[in-house]
């Protein structure tokens, strides 16, 4: 009979391992729609191609946990190590982010074979390791599943992106059915919740997450203390009937609404409107999706902001945008993290209903799922903060400068992937992620 430990160790194992090979072949199926031709768009430095993702996440295996503790460990092809190192300084060169594209060699079929040679060596490794590596093997395998999941949700946000420079609006599914009418959905019969303001109490209060309390990214801890003020959040996101609203007052040629940088981009990029929509044709106005053109939902929460959108439509409220402080708090008193996540096929942040029923009074819908919701808070360490040592370290640490904090997954990111604690974290002026506004005051 096995002893008690010896069964926990193999619990975790098999845990490990059903994470690991789940993660492997959800990425491949996210893939499948697409063409041969798809696998190598890049449209801009900041996208990726899917073959790109697809060979990355294998890397990662391959660099931080085969090279040091498969026996007689080969690399599957030497010139891979840098090739889809991304941007692993202490590991070595790299090649250049902005060239993925011309990548044309290893080609699609190449890089599946790289899949399935590294994918059937660590779930070898998964299974034999032994009592004295399993710890940091099974810590290193899990904290490659949750990075295989972030690129997952890259994959959605570069691909659309990557489609939308194709003036015949491809798609990458049809989930969505037919066109449907602006109008027509003005007059459906789902009674939308109008906007609501929350008011929670102000503080000391804790932010982060305590270790020990499941898998979690070295950026959100340590556990420390932090101090509110009283303040009122909106029930839900902004929808694209307001956004409207601003666009029709002029909002984009507002300065005095502006923060001085978010002023200059759009006076450089000429941004009128949010990333993706079009201008209106006969009455209708039009956006990209993953569906092709579809006409806007006035209901639907308005996407593909930048940060500074956002802060330039919260003055245009009279109300601003949340630190990601008070984002945790008020998400700690949630009864779930339930939402719309990649789960749903939905692709898209969704209209709400109205919810009439008493756990509403202090409820806050879509605020995980739909869209990434940007705050105010400028990605930095936390009190006590210490990256973990070696090239892992490069995570997340290295990048807490010029940066916004965004709370609360998308509807492109796993729900497995998200926590209360969870800090996502792009420059301002990103607007190819799926994300958001919610207000405060």
């Amino acid at each position: 009979m096995k002893a008690a430990k010896d069964c926990v160790a193999d619990n975790e194992k098999e845990q490990a391992l059903t994470g690991f090979l789940t993660a492997r072949k959800l990425s491949e199926m996210f893939c499948q729609p697409l063409e041969t031709e798809d696998y190598g768009l890049q449209a801009m430095a900041e996208t990726s191609p899917a073959k790109w993702h697809l060979a990355h996440t294998t890397w990662f295996f391959e660099t931080f946990i085969l090279k040091h503790y498969e026996a007689d460990f080969f690399p599957f092809q030497p010139a891979y190590e840098i090739l889809f190192n991304s941007y692993y300084n202490s590991v070595g060169e790299q090649f250049s982010r902005a060239k993925r594209a011309l990548l044309s060699r290893p080609t699609v079929a190449d890089v599946y074979q790289y899949r399935n040679n590294v994918s059937d060596r660590v779930a070898r490794l998964i299974k034999n390791c032994t009592e004295d590596y399993q710890q940091d093997i099974l810590a290193l395998v899990t904290l490659g599943i949750n990075h295989e999941q972030q690129h997952q949700e890259l994959f959605f946000t570069d691909l659309k992106y990557n489609f939308f420079q194709n003036p015949l609006a491809p798609t990458y599914s049809n989930n969505s059915g037919s066109l449907e009418a602006p109008q027509a959905v003005l007059n459906s019969v789902v009674d939308h919740p109008k906007q609501q303001w929350l008011s929670f109490d102000g503080g000391l209060i804790e932010i982060g997450a305590e270790q020990g309390s499941g898998f979690i990214f070295d950026n959100e801890g340590p556990l420390h203390q932090h101090f509110l003020t009283p303040f009122e959040v909106s029930s839900r996101l902004v929808t694209n009937a307001e956004y409207m609203a601003f666009i029709d007052d002029s909002g984009y040629q507002r300065s005095e609404l502006w923060l001085s940088d978010g002023w200059d981009k759009i006076k450089q990029q000429q941004w009128q409107a949010p990333l993706y929509w079009q201008q209106p044709t006969a009455g209708q106005r039009m956006h990209f999706t993953l569906n092709g053109l579809q006409p806007i939902d006035p209901e639907e929460p308005v996407s593909h902001i930048s940060a500074y959108e956002a802060d330039a439509f919260a003055r245009w409220c009279k109300a601003r945008l949340l630190t990601e402080f008070e984002w945790e708090h008020v998400a700690k008193q949630q009864p779930t993290t339930d939402g719309n996540f990649v789960e749903s096929g939905q692709l898209k942040a969704v209209t709400v209903q109205q919810d009439n029923s008493e756990k509403s009074a202090n409820h806050l819908q879509q605020l995980f799922g739909d869209l990434w919701e940007w705050t105010s808070s400028a990605y930095q360490p936390y009190p006590g903060f210490v990256a973990d040592e070696g090239a892992v370290g490069e995570y997340n640490g290295k990048f807490m400068c010029n940066q916004l904090v965004l709370r609360g997954g998308s509807c492109v990111t796993s729900q497995s992937h998200i926590r209360n604690s969870y800090r996502n974290f792009f420059y301002p002026e990103t607007r190819w992620q799926f994300s958001g506004i919610r207000l405060a005051r």
